[in-house]
């Protein structure tokens, strides 16, 4: 019965482990419901320059606190959701955006793999059928063959 009540006991610890755990303070929390979603939505957007693989509302990080509490800050004082985006971009830039804007760097950044592969394989291509187009060169004469012979065998 002890066994069975320690066994109970340790997978009841190692399922409340796999809860994922909120890095948000209970001190950061806006007091509205509506800006309070509004703000946690913007964060989970947001990169943790620090962590750099986590957003700032899943974060333990010093600037990841300072970046959620900007946010609600900015959401208290009336900015729309683009505009809270744009000034927290125009301070960190856009790498603190988790998922980039599309823009002509993007599509750049995105779009050269491909376009390098299929310049490759036109180059290749266009390689090969130029090699087959070449012609295989004459046929030795009867005198080349036995020239090539008699040196073959000194």
């Amino acid at each position: 019965m002890r066994a069975m009540l320690a066994r109970l006991s340790l997978l009841i610890i190692l399922a409340l482990r796999a809860f994922p755990a909120s890095a948000f303070n209970p001190d950061e929390v806006l007091s509205d419901p509506v800006l309070e979603a509004r703000a946690r939505n913007l964060t989970a957007q947001l990169r943790c320059m620090v962590c750099q693989n986590q957003s700032i509302d899943d974060s333990n990080a010093e600037l990841a606190r300072d970046l959620r509490l900007l946010v609600r800050d900015r959401l208290v004082k009336g900015d729309s959701d683009d505009a809270v985006i744009n000034y927290v971009v125009s301070r960190y830039g856009e790498f603190v955006l988790l998922k980039p804007r599309f823009s002509a760097r993007t599509l750049a950044l995105w779009g050269a793999p491909i376009g390098l592969l299929l310049i490759g394989g036109v180059a290749v291509f266009v390689f090969s059928r130029r090699r087959a187009a070449l012609s295989e060169g004459q046929k030795l004469t009867a005198d080349e063959e036995a020239r090539i012979r008699d040196l073959l065998e000194r």
